[in-house]
């Protein structure tokens, strides 16, 4: 029995008790196990601490392998195969890389999936579950930069064509490879964007929790599927990065696995130069509560770290830092012979080794052996997240061009002298005259590589990575179903926008065929949207159910959690929530499940919160609504500059596959939520809606008759003015100011003898997209006749000038004023928010009805149709301030 290494002595009051501890320890190992010894030294600790010993946790383990070579498992696979399918693999990815960039400036990346090479081959070989599988699929997130690889092993496999890969980076003309994963791109090859830094650890956490809500509630068998996040060590210090790794914890994922690429190096230079990133990662989420595994050191060190009896070798992985290990690697064995084992009893250690071996001695990263087995104790874990560690070169095998050096990021190009290294160093077959060719390499058909590549894939179902574009379809409401909304309120029967969406989301929670698929989902604000009611009745969805009492217990609504339960309760956590709104929205690729996800929120907390995200659900094709509360810069009155929300309707236009609008009506909504439901759910399109309520209560009219179609193209007559040949104008409003742009209108019938035709517009946005799409076609069109934008054919035969009012930034409204056949007005809230009555502010920011009016009479003023003493008249009446400042600048 080998002594344990004895190297804490030098402070050691009694060094012979110490000893004698250590040896009883060591016994226990070699007698009773690891696990055993792990149990005595936890019940030593926890008796300690209960004697009054400060005894402080650490979450760090010794700067080795996790899982020791005694207990790797065996192999299951042809090695000799399976390295040179890798090595053609790491030639074709670094091929379409270099000649992309011959004729092209496109960029690329060799350098990630050197590094990953290995890492990517293990799971597509013997790990990652296609959806075609019996279980189901696995879900993996990609590390954008690593792709390369991806898409050579597609080719290796005939799933993409030689010229596709020489169209790397170049889409335009339809042939090309994305860039990076983009389902939207991509729709039939990509499951998830994950090229933004952060966005692919927060979603997989989200997806992977989505994943035990879909099996509690029975919509989805999920057991004995994964997520895999493959992810870089620069990568992590992205807050999104570890935002949610507590979550995960707490959560007890065990269907997660992330995967981080140590290469030790990010864009520029070291992660950390003068640290040990893994060693700080290890921490952070083994304090998080995940099972963290370390996979450090490649099987050429396994007969130096039997050496070590006496621990100096480990002491000496230890205390050399990152910034030392990426010159190791940049330099030669010599080197490291000098530099790494720099004391007498290491020389000693490697005195028969060549510096040949010494160079031989590879990371973890890069030895299938090590990477199966971490990979194999990670899909074997239970009640935990895994998270391993893989220490691995970056730009592995690209030589004097790249290996481990601080430009290797940026290169994509390689000279001739590194190609030839690349070549020998991975016996590729390509002859000294063809190597600046770069050719791309196959297996042919029947070979013993390209047989083994498809039978390790069709043991697991079939090809990675695969989308599914289409998914089963829902049996949507109709309109009908929604007759309350469609009626008027009655008198004295005042309700907000937010109610009016409640009742709706709880007609669909109630319905036969699509209730179970419905996803509520609230970031800790329920009760603000009033919808405490569906604690009780649906449950808020917690995989442990509720083992406690709640406080309000004995009340109608109190807080219930359970294991079926159907809102998803996120806390103050928005990334988190939308992070859970793209799970459910992608669900029906992802899961062939179709899901209807409502997630609702302060709406100045979520576009501007979350953009990044809200880019990735775009890109997703994800499907379902969005719900922006309390939105407008004047309808929450009280809260404040940063809760008050001037631009979110803009922030959603930038999204190409968002559809959004600002009701002001009951009737609006219940239009645009079930048509949105048959656009999603019945035709499948993949798009997603972000819909503005508010919280001010008021009195709904019935839909004018009719108005359907046109509330669904944005702009829809509400009301016609008096029929008489006084002055008239044209007042469009969106969302409350709506209300105050009616009541201006009675102002200029009652005060000044002007008619007005009121058109509702819930949808600028879309108006300016029908607009624009209109433009297009007439620019491509010019000898057929011209066609004619919503606006045009709304306004066409009316008269007057046209004066908008919305509670959004001027340029919400301003979108449309190429397409409006006159003089166009625009009213609109810029300038920072802050708290008041919504009375104040809508006077503050000159959109009430008094000054919907005025600007009304300023246009007909300066059309000549009346004087302009008139505005000035208006002015003294309503008690507007000529001189106060621009809210621009107040």
């Amino acid at each position: 029995m080998a002594a344990l290494p004895n190297v804490l002595l030098q402070s050691d009051a009694d060094a012979q008790e110490t000893q004698e501890w250590l040896d009883a320890l060591a016994g226990v190992i070699a007698k009773e196990g690891p696990e055993r010894a792990h149990y005595l030294l936890e019940r030593l600790i926890e008796a300690a601490r209960q004697q009054g010993a400060d005894i402080p946790y650490s979450a760090n383990t010794a700067y080795i392998n996790t899982i020791p070579a005694a207990l790797q498992p065996k192999y299951p696979g042809d090695t000799a195969l399976e390295n040179r399918i890798q090595a053609f693999l790491r030639w074709n990815a670094m091929a379409m890389v270099v000649r992309a960039n011959k004729h092209t400036n496109v960029g690329g990346h060799i350098a990630s999936y050197a590094s990953a090479a290995t890492l990517y081959e293990v799971g597509f070989n013997w790990f990652w579950k296609s959806p075609a599988n019996a279980d189901g699929g696995d879900l993996i997130f990609f590390q954008g930069h690593s792709i390369t690889g991806v898409y050579a092993r597609a080719h290796m496999l005939g799933r993409i064509s030689d010229e596709q890969l020489d169209s790397f980076r170049q889409e335009v003309e339809g042939k090309g490879l994305s860039s990076y994963p983009h389902p939207w791109l991509m729709p039939d090859f990509w499951q998830f964007p994950t090229v933004s830094m952060g966005l692919g650890p927060l979603q997989a956490i989200y997806q992977a929790r989505f994943m035990k809500y879909l099996d509690n509630r029975n919509l989805a068998k999920t057991a004995g599927r994964k997520v895999w996040a493959f992810l870089g060590d620069g990568e992590m210090d992205e807050v999104d990065s570890k935002g949610a790794i507590g979550v995960a914890g707490r959560e007890q994922l065990d269907n997660l696995v992330f995967v981080i690429n140590c290469n030790l190096q990010r864009l520029d230079g070291p992660v950390r130069g003068n640290g040990k990133v893994i060693q700080e990662l290890e921490g952070e989420f083994r304090g998080a509560g995940w099972n963290v595994i370390k996979l450090i050191w490649g099987t050429h060190w396994d007969a130096l770290l039997a050496r070590d009896t006496n621990g100096l070798l480990q002491k000496r992985m230890m205390e050399a830092v990152d910034g030392e290990y990426q010159t190791f690697k940049s330099k030669d064995g010599a080197y490291v012979r000098e530099f790494f084992f720099n004391t007498p009893e290491l020389k000693a250690m490697v005195a028969d080794w060549t510096d040949d071996d010494i160079w031989r001695l590879n990371r973890g990263g890069h030895d299938i052996f090590k990477v199966f087995t971490a990979y194999k104790a990670a899909t074997e874990t239970t009640g935990q997240p895994t998270l391993i560690l893989a220490k691995t070169i970056k730009g592995f095998g690209m030589g004097a061009s790249g290996e481990a050096q601080n430009i290797t990021h940026q290169q994509k190009k390689m000279t001739h002298e590194s190609l030839l290294r690349f070549r020998d160093r991975f016996d590729i077959p390509v002859a000294d005259d063809k190597v600046d060719e770069m050719p791309y390499i196959k297996f042919e058909e029947g070979s013993p590589e390209l047989t083994y590549m498809r039978a390790r894939r069709q043991d697991l179902g079939g090809y990675l990575p695969v989308r599914r574009a289409k998914g089963d379809t829902l049996a949507v409401p109709g309109i009908e179903a929604f007759e309350a909304q469609l009626k008027a309120s009655g008198e004295g029967r005042e309700f907000s926008t937010t109610m009016a969406f409640v009742r709706i989301l709880s007609t669909l929670l109630k319905d036969k065929n699509v209730g179970r698929h419905v996803v509520p989902i609230v970031p800790d604000e329920s009760r603000t949207f009033g919808m405490e009611g569906m604690f009780r009745q649906f449950g808020i969805w917690n995989q442990f159910g509720q083992n406690y009492v709640p406080q309000d217990h004995d009340q109608l609504m109190f807080y219930k959690e359970s294991r079926d339960g159907q809102v998803l309760q996120e806390g103050i956590n928005e990334a988190g929530a939308m992070s859970s709104w793209i799970a459910a929205a992608t669900s029906y690729s992802v899961h062939n499940v179709p899901m209807i996800p409502f997630y609702i929120y302060y709406s100045m907390f979520g576009h501007q919160r979350v953009m990044d995200l809200v880019w990735a659900a775009g890109d997703s094709r994800a499907r379902g609504f969005l719900l922006g509360g309390t939105a407008g810069r004047t309808t929450l009155n009280g809260e404040g500059l940063q809760h008050e929300d001037g631009h979110s309707q803009i922030l959603a236009n930038m999204i190409p596959n968002c559809v959004s609008f600002d009701p002001t009506f009951a009737y609006e909504l219940a239009v645009v939520v079930q048509d949105g439901l048959r656009r999603m759910y019945a035709e499948q399109e993949d798009v997603h809606y972000y819909i503005t309520v508010m919280n001010e209560n008021y009195e709904h009219p019935a839909m004018p008759e009719g108005a359907a179609p046109d509330i669904l193209k944005g702009m829809y007559k509400f009301r016609d003015g008096a029929a008489s040949k006084g002055p008239r104008v044209q007042l469009l409003g969106s969302g409350t100011i709506f209300r105050e742009v009616i009541a201006a209108a009675d102002l200029l019938k009652n005060d000044w003898g002007v008619d007005a035709d009121i058109w509702g517009c819930p949808s600028f946005n879309e108006l300016a997209r029908n607009g624009q799409d209109t433009t297009r076609w007439n620019l491509l069109h010019p000898t057929e006749t011209a066609r004619e934008s919503h606006v045009e054919k709304c306004l066409k035969g009316s008269s007057g000038p046209v004066i908008a009012a919305t509670d959004y930034i001027k340029l919400f409204s301003e979108q449309i004023r190429p397409f409006v056949p006159r003089r166009y007005v625009t009213l609109g809230t810029d300038g920072f928010g802050r708290s008041d009555t919504r009375e104040q502010l809508r006077a503050h920011f000159e959109v009430d009805r008094r000054w919907v009016t005025v600007a009304a009479l300023k246009a007909l003023a300066e059309e000549g149709t009346i004087p302009a003493a008139k505005v000035a008249e208006a002015i003294a009446k309503y008690e507007l301030d000529a001189n106060k400042r621009n809210p621009l600048s107040a």
